[in-house]
């Protein structure tokens, strides 16, 4: 793993654990198990921390993204509710850091800047899978069941939710949604 990659997820642990206030070159030194200093050599601002950060976390949602399969929505909806779940539980960190920068970008244009273009990417590979599948304006609806997708875990991470979403209960709600704008019969009996 590149030098640069490791102080980047040391940042997202980081983040996660501690919070925008908590980040601090010499946390994320820390995190990482580096010498003092070491992050500050590779990102020499905060603002080129976070925008590592940024730009990290989209390289990683990038690498999942694939394995949502095109062209079949109830392959595509039982993926997603795998892959959210492992959002839930192993990459809980990631989505805290996530939410913390999405906060922090309503006050920084330059961070914001950078998260539009990541979740523009992503929101990408999600229409192309919905357009394979023969989604109707597959651009829009990847737009509303990533901000739906991602409004669920916020819920469960926030811990906001009064219901846990095991992996059976995300593949229902996701067929749901799925149904909801568009794309699926809706058949109660497969919910």
């Amino acid at each position: 793993m590149a030098r640069r990659t490791e102080v980047a997820d040391a940042a997202i642990a980081t983040l996660a654990r501690e919070g925008m206030r908590g980040l601090t070159h010499r946390a994320v030194d820390r995190t990482a198990g580096l010498p003092e200093g070491s992050t500050s050599y590779y990102f020499r601002t905060r603002n080129a921390l976070l925008k590592a950060v940024v730009e990290r976390l989209a390289e990683v949602d990038a690498a999942e993204i694939p394995a949502l399969p095109n062209g079949d929505l109830d392959a595509f909806a039982d993926a997603a509710a795998r892959l959210v779940h492992a959002w839930l539980t192993i990459g809980r960190d990631r989505q805290l850091a996530r939410y913390e920068l999405t906060l922090e970008a309503t006050r920084r244009p330059e961070l914001r800047e950078v998260l539009v273009t990541a979740g523009a990417k992503v929101r990408g590979m999600v229409a192309d899978r919905l357009g394979a599948a023969g989604v109707a304006e597959p651009d829009s609806r990847a737009a509303d069941f990533v901000a739906l997708v991602d409004g669920l875990v916020f819920d469960q991470i926030a811990g906001a939710g009064d219901r846990e979403l095991t992996p059976a209960r995300l593949r229902a709600v996701l067929r749901a949604l799925l149904a909801a704008i568009g794309g699926m019969a809706s058949d109660p009996d497969r919910l």
